[in-house]
């Protein structure tokens, strides 16, 4: 499993700068918050296909359509985690850290919630979206 976390770092790494220099050539001819969700539309493509493809090898033998809307469910999930994570250590960097700039303390809660919900992301895909298939128990002969 270690070098499939490493794969999943590396692709979602990937996916975010696809989603960033996506962005800026769309923000010439969008407005900014347009340019930002077609930019983050794209490289949830991108992502989905590299994780499937690149980090959970086996998942290409399973339902294509399940898959994306677990995958869907697990990213608006992981969102809800980076939002939540973000707000609470801003929240308590702004009492502990008052003398703190404020876009210091938005940027360190921020890169906390990434980190939180890049885990959450990880096991959610890992468990849920490209997750095998339970199979059945073998048959083990009883001892008497």
């Amino acid at each position: 499993m270690g070098h499939e976390v490493v794969r999943f770092l590396i692709a979602g790494g990937s996916a975010t700068a696809i989603n960033w220099l996506i962005r800026i050539p769309l923000s010439l001819v969008l407005p900014f918050e347009a340019a930002l969700l077609a930019a983050y539309g794209l490289s949830m493509v991108a992502s989905f296909w590299l994780y499937r493809a690149f980090v959970f090898r086996g998942a290409s033998r399973g339902s294509l359509r399940g898959q994306v809307g677990l995958f869907l469910t697990v990213n608006a999930a992981g969102a809800g985690v980076v939002l939540a994570v973000s707000l609470v250590v801003l929240d308590g960097l702004t009492v502990l850290l008052p003398e703190l700039r404020p876009s210091f303390a938005e940027a360190l809660a921020h890169g906390a919630g990434i980190a939180v919900g890049a885990v959450a992301n990880y096991c959610g895909h890992r468990l849920l979206t490209f997750g095998s298939a339970p199979r059945p128990s073998s048959q083990v002969p009883q001892s008497l």
